[in-house]
């Protein structure tokens, strides 16, 4: 039986998250008359992800998406709920298990400059994730090196320069390079281009799409904003206050959005064209005159 199939010969998703709860804050003393359960960023969420497919994750600022992220990549453990990648159960992996599955996914953060240790060169930067996992020798890391900055589109002379010598969409290709460097099956994406302009965005998200072809990668692409999310993605996927409140193919979301939610992200969305903006603009002043009366 093929290793990605279920005993009934479907295809197990890559990534598949069931009814994921995360609460932070509370105590763990019950008081008296009910316990203090703490604020729940994360609520009854469940996604999943197949092989070669990028999901969009999509809400505003504190909706629960990067945490769901986090928890998904274990730098945060999961109150309740299951975590399966690549079939196997991860939500409460330790030690050398967990060590071994931080190899198969990585993440690219939003700050990508923030994101890099300053005194390191671009090559050691990129090289890290191979020495910590004691992946090759120096010579043999350094070519690695070499080669992922080619397949950013960066020159080889940048090995020994430092992050600040880059700009945002440069260090950002850094970025991208060094979480290939231990040949992942998914990348999390938390808003990696959310710190960029909108012309080196394009540039980003064009090389991730070359990348998911050439690699076969997965991505969870996290951002607020859906114009961002819908040019990348096959399925979006809208959380709002810690829960789903709409999925689907990223066409159908993006063109007849059925939650108020999701309607009110799209109307917040830039768009490049003039008339839309102006329409946009008159009709928030006839909706705030109508709620005036």
């Amino acid at each position: 039986m093929n290793q990605h199939r279920a005993p009934d010969g479907a295809e197990v998703p890559l990534l598949e998250v069931t009814d994921l709860v995360k609460r932070f804050g509370g105590s763990r003393r019950r008081r008296r008359g009910g316990g203090d359960e703490g604020v729940a960023a994360v609520d009854g969420v469940s996604l999943t992800v197949r092989r070669g497919e990028t999901v969009g994750l999509v809400g505003e600022s504190g909706s629960g998406k990067s945490t769901t992220g986090y928890c998904i990549l274990r730098l945060l453990d999961a109150t309740s709920g299951t975590i399966r990648f690549e079939g196997e159960d991860i939500t409460h992996l330790t030690g050398g298990p967990l060590r071994a599955l931080r190899r198969r996914m990585q993440v690219i953060f939003q700050d990508p400059l923030a994101s890099h240790n300053p005194r390191m060169s671009v090559g050691d930067i990129i090289a890290e994730p191979l020495v910590v996992h004691g992946v090759g020798d120096s010579a043999s890391r350094a070519a690695e090196a070499r080669r992922l900055l080619d397949l950013v589109g960066l020159p080889s002379s940048a090995m020994e320069r430092r992050p600040h010598e880059f700009s945002g969409g440069q260090c950002q290709r850094i970025s991208i390079a060094r979480a290939l460097a231990l040949k992942p099956s998914l990348l999390i994406c938390d808003e990696p281009v959310s710190a960029l302009d909108v012309s080196v965005q394009a540039q980003v998200l064009n090389l991730l799409k070359d990348l998911q072809d050439e690699l076969g990668l997965a991505y969870l692409f996290i951002a607020h904003d859906l114009a961002v999310v819908r040019s990348i993605s096959d399925r979006i996927v809208v959380m709002q206050s810690g829960r789903i409140v709409e999925a689907g193919p990223a066409t159908e979301v993006y063109e007849s959005p059925q939650h108020e939610y999701t309607q009110r992200l799209l109307a917040a969305a830039p768009v490049a064209d003039p008339a839309v903006m102006r329409q946009r603009r008159v009709e928030r002043q006839a909706a705030a005159a109508a709620a005036a009366r």
